[in-house]
């Protein structure tokens, strides 16, 4: 456990194992995700996992600088070079996902795979324009207060089905000045750019991608938008166990099929 100091932020992150190295990424979930990957990984890799800037333990000097899938690239492209390390297998999930392709299009010598994981790349879809005034929509409720209603509009987007009283004992009530704040920083300052982020597909073509969707995630906006990055880059999908979020709640279904698609 260590912290970086980049511009702008202190970035927190876990460094375990030795041997080749894997970046496990996602945002705005953190390194405590990956744990339970993380620490069966590292016995045959060295495995680093971080919070993105903003997030849990990476506080920012400016609260309200925006999250863009570059700025989030350069971090990860600074923890390596302090590290030493790469180049890096690069998984990243969600947010994450968008990440790693950004850094792959930024630092290809620093990339020798990237496992994009169920990216919510919104401009590759046929209805991108009803899925930016449904984001839009999503934004202006948090930003009247309704954290529950955000996040219920969140799944209805994904279509992630998820019940009501779920939604409520996730969201609701008392919730942590740290979770808080990164519930705005996505809110606010992540979403927008995340989304509607524009892979450059020949810069990408310098590095082998796998577009990762979950096996439960099926007819899920994540799983068409990766199917359509798949289909722009001339790939076929690569399925994981598991739904959306599959590495955080059944890492021990998860972790053979990341090792197969790691050791090809």
């Amino acid at each position: 456990m260590s912290a970086l100091d980049v511009p702008g932020a202190t970035l927190y992150y876990e460094v375990r194992g030795s041997g080749p190295v894997v970046a496990l990424v996602a945002s705005p979930m953190g390194a405590d995700a990956f744990q339970a990957v993380a620490e069966q990984l590292a016995a045959d890799y060295t495995v680093l996992t971080m919070d993105p800037r903003g997030h849990h333990r990476s506080p920012l000097a400016d609260p309200t600088q925006d999250s863009t899938p570059e700025l989030r690239a350069d971090d990860l492209s600074r923890l390596l070079s302090h590290l030493d390390a790469g180049p890096a297998a690069v998984f990243g999930s969600s947010g994450g996902a968008v990440t790693v392709l950004a850094l792959a299009q930024a630092h290809p010598e620093q990339v020798n795979l990237v496992i994009a994981h169920e990216p919510p790349l919104q401009m590759l879809v046929d209805d991108r324009d009803k899925l930016v005034a449904q984001t839009e929509d999503m934004i202006a409720t948090f930003s009247r207060g309704d954290v529950v209603g955000a996040w219920s509009q969140f799944m209805t987007l994904a279509n992630i089905h998820m019940p009501a009283e779920v939604l409520e004992m996730m969201f609701g009530g008392e919730r942590g000045p740290v979770q808080e704040a990164s519930d705005h920083r996505f809110f606010h300052h992540e979403l927008r750019a995340t989304t509607r982020w524009r892979p450059d597909f020949d810069k990408l073509g310098a590095v082998p991608v796998v577009a990762g969707i979950g096996e439960e995630s099926t007819d899920q906006l994540c799983d068409r938008t990766t199917r359509a990055l798949a289909q722009a880059l001339g790939i076929g999908p690569t399925f994981f166990p598991g739904g959306h979020t599959g590495f955080a709640d059944d890492p021990q279904a998860f972790l053979p099929r990341l090792r197969q698609v790691l050791e090809k």
